[in-house]
């Protein structure tokens, strides 16, 4: 019997397109590199999904910045260094706060609406943060207005074009050099050729079967950066939210921080509050702390899951201040202002990825990367909450400006374009059957939740490996469907995940072993990993 979804028929050639710029992803990264691209070429934005499908939109808690009265750009880059414990290289740091008021303000004039008190910008806090710094925009939907602001001055450019619905099955690496991407669109594959790819495709949250991060986070632009020889760095450090709803058939829906910023308490299954035995600051305590103090309750109590408290705060404020949230949960039950709400930690963001300067430049020449998928040492070993969306605006731009300057000229375009094409991807397919596929899917991200999770020691790690290793074959086919590329993709970052924490004897940041609980010898420095040329 064919198999439908696994047959996908290629011309005796592949079609091409060249374009100066190409970027791969629409979050807040890759929308921004194409606005400060768009004079300057013709731009290509390839998108997984619909073009506002993306990490961004799910942001829901608001975006830090130091505009307030009461705050400086020097105790912003304090905070952020203190999060990241002692792993944050302070350049990027440093760039990160001085940039992002100026970035904010360009996003107000382009029309983007934040809450307002009176005539001023409203800040809120949230854990970590020792000033209300963070900017929020239709009570709980922060990254919903950045998207709409981003895309609708994207639209203004004609020399910007987007393929949605279009996986990056693979860059194309020529002496090594970037000179683009093979594109999967539908069943069509196309040969894209640009003088300057910048990769801006998010993170890997579908690696661990709780995640907070959308569907389309299957890790792809670290993977196929790691296949094409770029250096990958800090994959040992994975930020767990402590709260997203743990309901029957609910998904994994973030509860944003900012909901303990304006006085949610945590209680166990119980009802007792716990926060004040595992850190001073309680519920505002960092997010890694108030995670494994939320496991660590679960374990005691034998529960699988503890309770957000909101009921003791005004209830009219609660619906204002968090909108989506309250909607969104009532739709399963459970109303935030009168009930208990079940939460768990969930994955939610990547702290390393694909390793860059401050300016998204790779050791690949002609390949950037910037936001989730980069890892520019901003957010050491611990992102602080609400920074990731500012790390969007400010090296997102920075990276479009760097690709203006990429070694890649266009008369070698042609050239490549000529020499690539000839070298057929239509040969030596392979597919796996459905039912395979999303069993080892499934196991994959079972494992990598429970063995390389919040919580982790060698004996789980080595589970994890030998586990993973079984699956290796997978890595050497050559898939021409979304659903086993994104298999691909994922048992490759998994793979470099569990090696880096393995790797790193101690306790930093977001990274827990409870066989050293410790920092360990040599923590200070960074864990990279390279592809070895066969």
């Amino acid at each position: 019997m064919l198999d439908l979804y696994n047959c996908i028929l290629y011309p005796s050639y592949m079609e091409k397109e060249i374009v100066d710029f190409l970027i791969i992803g629409s979050g807040i990264a890759g929308l921004r590199a194409a606005i400060e691209l768009a004079p300057h070429g013709n731009i290509l934005v390839v998108t997984k999904d619909r073009p506002a499908e993306s990490s961004t939109g799910y942001a829901q808690g608001g975006i830090a910045v130091a505009l307030s009265d009461e705050d400086e750009v020097g105790i912003h880059f304090e905070d952020t260094l203190k999060a990241g414990d002692g792993l944050c290289r302070e350049d990027a740091v440093k760039i990160l706060v001085e940039e992002g008021p100026k970035r904010i303000l360009q996003l107000i004039s382009w029309g983007a609406e934040f809450d307002r008190e009176g005539t001023k910008l409203d800040f809120t806090m949230e854990a970590a943060h020792s000033r209300k710094r963070i900017l929020h925009a239709h009570g709980d939907s922060t990254g919903k207005e950045l998207e709409r602001v981003l895309l609708n001055k994207v639209r203004t450019f004609q020399s910007v074009k987007k393929y949605p619905f279009a996986l990056a099955k693979d860059l194309i690496i020529k002496g090594g050099e970037c000179h683009g991407a093979y594109i999967l669109k539908g069943r069509e594959l196309i040969a894209l050729f640009a003088k300057a790819t910048i990769l801006a495709t998010g993170g890997a949250g579908q690696i661990f079967s709780r995640t907070t991060n959308p569907v389309v986070a299957t890790g792809d632009g670290m993977a196929i950066a790691y296949r094409a020889g770029a250096v990958l760095e800090d994959m040992e450090f994975i930020q767990f939210h402590p709260t997203a709803l743990f309901a029957p058939s609910a998904p994994q829906f973030l509860l944003s921080e900012a909901m303990r910023g304006e006085g949610a308490v945590l209680r166990n299954i119980n009802k007792e509050l716990f926060m004040k035995n595992y850190h001073s600051d309680a519920e505002l305590g960092p997010r890694d702390v108030v995670s494994r103090a939320i496991i660590s309750e679960m374990v005691r109590t034998k529960s699988n899951y503890v309770y957000l408290d909101l009921t003791h705060l005004d209830g009219e404020f609660i619906k204002n201040r968090f909108p989506r949230i309250y909607s969104t949960c009532l739709q399963y039950d459970v109303n935030i202002i009168k009930d208990l709400i079940p939460v768990s930690p969930a994955a939610h963001y990547i702290m390393g990825g694909v390793k860059t300067d401050t300016d998204g430049v790779t050791n690949i020449k002609g390949l950037y990367a910037a936001g989730e998928v980069a890892c520019t040492g901003v957010h050491g070993a611990n992102r602080l909450a609400s920074n990731s969306l500012l790390e969007g605006l400010v090296f997102g731009a920075r990276a479009g400006r760097a690709a203006l300057n990429s070694p890649i000229s266009n008369k070698r375009l042609e050239l490549s374009s000529m020499e690539l094409t000839t070298h057929s991807l239509s040969h030596n397919t392979h597919s796996l059957p459905i039912p395979v596929c999303e069993e080892i899917r499934h196991a994959l991200r079972k494992l990598m939740w429970e063995r390389v999770g919040i919580i982790r020691c060698e004996v789980s790690l080595s589970e994890a490996r030998e586990k993973l290793e079984r699956w290796s074959f997978i890595l050497d086919k050559n898939f021409v469907a979304r659903r086993e590329l994104e298999l691909k993709n994922i048992l490759t970052v998994g793979k470099l995940i569990t090696e880096a924490a393995g790797l790193r004897k101690g306790s930093v940041g977001a990274h827990y072993r409870s066989d050293f609980t410790q920092r360990g010898e040599g923590w200070e420095r960074h864990i990279t990993f390279k592809k070895e040329d066969k």
